[in-house]
């Protein structure tokens, strides 16, 4: 994976929570038809190593998934009916955006590849800039800090499951063919901003024109043609399968699932963190991975039923 979409952990993997149960609600779903779409891109933008083409069809059933990634809320009434522990929480550690932290901050690991990544010491989904802060003001805003464990387990509680990649991309271009972004192939049409992405000369300056340093509230920009909301920017998003950056040209037509194995697992959407100087993976079509214990201040997720 690129480190600028996400530092991944390179420590042995934490102990495992207690194992979660159902009983959870999958929240607000929007239905998606059965049917096919072209999935990925000819090849002309992005990164050849992300695998992102060739364009190919995918023929689905039938799915509903979350009209928005799980919030701070969602995941707070997860955690307190289950017991359940984040890893970050059991590592003790998470990787936050050095702009976000104040300037007397101490000085903490980096990442090599992508220095503005800082190992904060208590950072988790509750204090998302490490243990000075909290979630005051915060509950709408999509979790974070949440690995693909922990986001596994929510979903499971909840009755639900982590969309495939398939299904994510389907749902993000909102029935549109071919589009860059949910809304056309212009970042900013008019002038108007229609997603959280790193605005100004990255990483020093965030200029904030979009009206956001970090994670803005769910819901903060119009929904794509399905009613999903945030589907690009904001955070990056879980998906169930493994990643392969050669796995398109062999992907198998109906309801394709990814990789029988893998290291890392998928992730789509774009963050609050990508600018286009450095990491234009805010497109419907971009993807990215992690490596499933990993977790930073820049990744969620969203349930499919």
């Amino acid at each position: 994976m690129s480190a600028c979409c996400g530092p991944s952990r390179e420590e042995p993997a934490a102990s495992a929570s207690t194992p979660v149960y159902g009983g959870g609600s999958p929240g607000e779903l929007v239905a998606i038809p059965a049917g096919a779409f072209t999935m990925g891109n000819d090849g002309t933008v992005g990164y050849p190593a992300d695998g992102e083409g060739p364009k190919h069809e995918v023929v689905l059933d039938a799915f509903s998934i979350g009209v928005t990634t799980v919030t701070n809320d969602e995941y707070a009434t997860f955690a307190e009916a289950t017991g359940y522990v984040t890893e970050a929480e059991r590592f003790g550690n998470s990787f936050v955006f050095a702009g976000l932290l104040p300037d007397e901050f101490p000085a903490t690991r980096g990442v090599a590849a992508a220095p503005w990544w800082r190992e904060v010491i208590g950072a988790d989904w509750r204090h998302p800039e490490g243990p000075h802060s909290d979630l005051d003001g915060r509950g709408d805003h999509p979790v974070i800090h949440v690995s693909w464990n922990d986001a596994v387990a929510y979903c499971t509680w909840a009755g639900g499951r982590l969309p495939t990649e398939a299904e994510w991309e389907c749902a993000a271009r909102g029935g549109a063919v071919g589009l860059t972004f949910p809304w056309g192939n212009d970042l900013e049409p008019g002038g108007e901003h229609r997603m959280n992405v790193f605005q100004g000369d990255f990483p020093r300056t965030n200029t904030e024109a979009d009206g956001w340093a970090g994670t803005c509230p769910v819901r903060s920009y119009p929904p794509n043609g399905f009613g999903l909301f945030e589907v690009t920017g904001n955070v990056w998003e879980w998906c169930s399968d493994w990643f392969d950056p050669g796995f398109y040209p062999r992907s198998p037509r109906d309801n394709p699932t990814g990789p029988a194995q893998g290291h890392a697992r998928v992730m789509r959407g774009g963050s609050y963190l990508c600018h286009d100087s450095y990491c234009n993976r805010y497109r419907v079509d971009a993807r990215s991975s992690n490596s499933p214990d990993s977790s930073a201040g820049n990744i969620g997720f969203r349930i499919v039923v």
